[in-house]
């Protein structure tokens, strides 16, 4: 009889990091009711091609108001609602509002084909979604109407983006009339920061692509460390090229501003190195966040030495490993001399090292 050995441990699995400063133990509507009252009069979100310049506390109130007419359709807190559109101001209203509300907002990739945004939806049960028209060569409309209520038993309301009106669709602008402050208030009283409030979906390794759900303290705390990093503050505006559906953008980007009160700039609705250019000279921005593709078509771009990209102190590549020539190139032609290099997991909120 073979004699198993005994195993101990004489360590934890465990990396930590300093406990100081502590973590945010607030949820993302308190910090934006922070933000407001902080940075009330400042930049919060600049959006040239919608010609969107909102300070905190108008971005407050859309938000707010955006919250309010969620809360009218009957979608409660737990409720998970979609979004499924590119880089605009709409999809950072509901990304706040849904955290206003405990409703779990669910990121869609742009990208997806049918059976994918059709497995996305029912995996986790969506309730609502937001969508945009049409972006590249997808029509989401026509995708959703081919789907039909059949194949997506769960979807009661699906909401655009456009202008124009579509048999079975909500108006955005619609649900911007909401105006039940105190039920929104009653309901943010019961939020916790510990509460599930974003779904994000991440290929991994092998199979269909798995939800991972994060909460306001997850991914709040997140965005607040990596801004910390990069010593953003309320004079500094973002220009904030990579997708919102990713963590990329959605955490490091718009959470890290909140956070600290700096101005969330979106270029263009997907990248775009000749817009990046012009709104980092255009916009005076300070930081630039991209994976090492994005800085390398910005750098090889044919008119690059027309801009003035003195503005720029510091940003952050990742998303896949970043060439030591290409980190050499932005520093110096692009003057980001404090630049970091992120790495992490979407389903560690996304940063574990800077």
């Amino acid at each position: 009889m073979v004699e198993r050995q005994k195993v101990t441990t004489t360590s934890p699995s465990l990396v930590a990091g300093p406990a100081d400063p502590q973590l945010l133990q607030i949820t993302i509507g308190e910090a934006l009711d922070e933000a407001v009252r902080r940075f009330g009069e400042r930049s919060a979100l600049v959006v040239p091609g919608q010609k969107v310049r909102w300070t905190w506390a108008e971005l407050g109130a859309r938000v707010d108001a955006l919250a309010t007419g969620l809360l009218a359709l009957g979608l409660v807190p737990g409720d998970r609602l979609g979004i499924w559109a590119p880089n605009r101001a709409e999809w950072t209203l509901a990304q706040f509002a849904t955290a206003r509300t405990g409703i779990i907002l669910v990121n869609i990739n742009p990208a997806y084909r049918l059976s994918e945004v059709e497995y996305a939806l029912n995996k986790v049960g969506c309730r609502a979604l937001i969508t945009a028209d049409r972006y590249k060569t997808s029509d989401y409309v026509q995708m959703l109407r081919k789907l039909g209520r059949a194949r997506l038993p769960k979807l009661e309301f699906m909401i655009s983006l456009g202008s124009d009106r579509h048999d079975g669709f909500l108006g955005f602008d619609d649900l911007q009339e909401g105006s039940d402050t105190a039920q929104l208030a009653q309901i943010a009283a019961t939020l916790h920061r510990d509460d599930p409030i974003n779904i994000q979906f991440t290929s991994g390794t092998t199979g269909a692509p798995k939800g991972a759900t994060l909460s306001h303290r997850n991914i709040l705390n997140n965005g607040y460390f990596v801004g910390r990093q990069i010593g953003l503050g309320a004079e500094d505006r973002v220009c904030i090229p990579v997708p919102l559906y990713h963590c990329f953008g959605m955490v490091m980007g718009n959470l890290a501003c909140l956070n600290h009160g700096a101005a969330m700039v979106y270029p263009s609705e997907g990248f775009d190195p000749l817009a990046v250019l012009e709104t980092i000279q255009a916009e005076r921005c300070t930081a630039l966040y991209g994976v090492p593709t994005m800085f390398i078509a910005i750098l090889n771009h044919p008119r690059f030495a027309e801009f003035d990209l003195s503005s720029l102190r510091t940003g952050i590549m990742a998303g896949s490993p970043c060439p030591e020539r290409t980190m050499r190139e932005v520093i110096e032609r692009m003057h980001m001399s404090e630049v970091t290099i992120a790495y992490g997991m979407t389903e560690t909120s996304p940063v574990s090292f800077q």
